[in-house]
């Protein structure tokens, strides 16, 4: 799935698995790696790749989140390009230039359809059919579900046949602590403001299971650029960080169905966005 920032593509994977893998939040840019949610229906398994917003890059981590987005092209299917209903971006053009640089089908999808007039919808279709030969246009509205078993059918029906790469209790193949600290840095996206939630990283540096006692330990570190963006996670006697950790462990106790034992903790790493080592340290690269 490619598309702008903000286009839904996250909440449009969860919706169509029935399960949370990919982070969301109303802030721009808050998918930094590519996620991998499988789909498992009768006689088909669709596997989908959520990428980064494509948007003008500027500094190391930036550019890593649009080469992550192109590069998704470049082995895939199908491409299901997601835009946002009424809302024209700078990278619109950008994207569509490199869509026709592509042999396989791309499906449009023009995504929060509830928050524009039903008389714009018609036209818009027909704008966008002017811009590039896609394959189908399909409405949607990803965070009520509607137009996803739409997409989904389409997808099945252009699919090539092939063997099934995944077991069908799977639905990510991105490992569990990689997803919980991505829970973690989805709450400091909710919670914070600014300029906070692009100078983190989260780095998840125990993950162990106790079956015995049926729970999950987990230790992880929020990294920040700045002493001031510690003392913002922190919080005023602990509360950002404590609420942030509350939200995180009861999404990850759902995520694995079992008691999770959370611990946060907060560093300053100084200026780790522009620093290339740091950058693939923190998983980026």
């Amino acid at each position: 799935m490619l598309g702008d920032n903000n286009a839904g593509k996250s909440t449009l994977l969860n919706a169509i698995l029935g399960e949370k893998i990919a982070i969301v939040s109303q802030k721009p840019q808050t998918t930094r790696n590519r996620i991998r949610g499988i789909k498992n229906i009768e006689n088909a398994q669709i596997i989908f790749l959520d990428t980064p917003g494509i948007h003008d890059a500027k500094g190391y981590l930036n550019e890593f989140m649009v080469r992550e987005a192109l590069s998704a092209l470049e082995d895939v299917d199908i491409v299901a390009y997601l835009v946002e209903a009424g809302k024209k971006t700078e990278e619109e053009h950008f994207i569509i230039e490199n869509l026709k640089n592509i042999k396989c089908p791309v499906i449009l999808g023009i995504n929060k359809v509830d928050t524009v007039q039903k008389d714009i919808l018609l036209p818009l279709i027909d704008e966008y059919s002017r811009l590039y030969r896609f394959k189908e246009i399909i409405p949607l509205c990803a965070v009520k579900g509607e137009g996803t078993g739409e997409l989904v059918k389409l997808i099945i029906e252009l699919l090539p046949e092939g063997p099934k790469y995944f077991s069908e209790d799977i639905l990510t193949d991105q490992p569990e602590r990689f997803i919980a600290a991505e829970i973690i840095r989805e709450k400091v996206f909710l919670l914070t403001k600014q300029e906070i939630p692009y100078s983190t990283a989260v780095v998840v540096e125990k993950f162990k299971e106790n079956p015995q006692k049926k729970i999950v330990s987990i230790s992880a570190t929020i990294n920040v650029e700045r002493d001031s963006q510690k003392g913002i996670i922190i919080g005023k006697g602990g509360n950002m960080l404590k609420q942030i950790g509350t939200r995180a462990r009861i999404d990850i106790e759902r995520l694995l169905g079992t008691k999770v034992f959370l611990e946060l903790f907060v560093k300053v790493v100084k200026d780790w966005t522009k620093d290339k080592r740091l950058l693939k340290e923190f998983g980026y690269h």
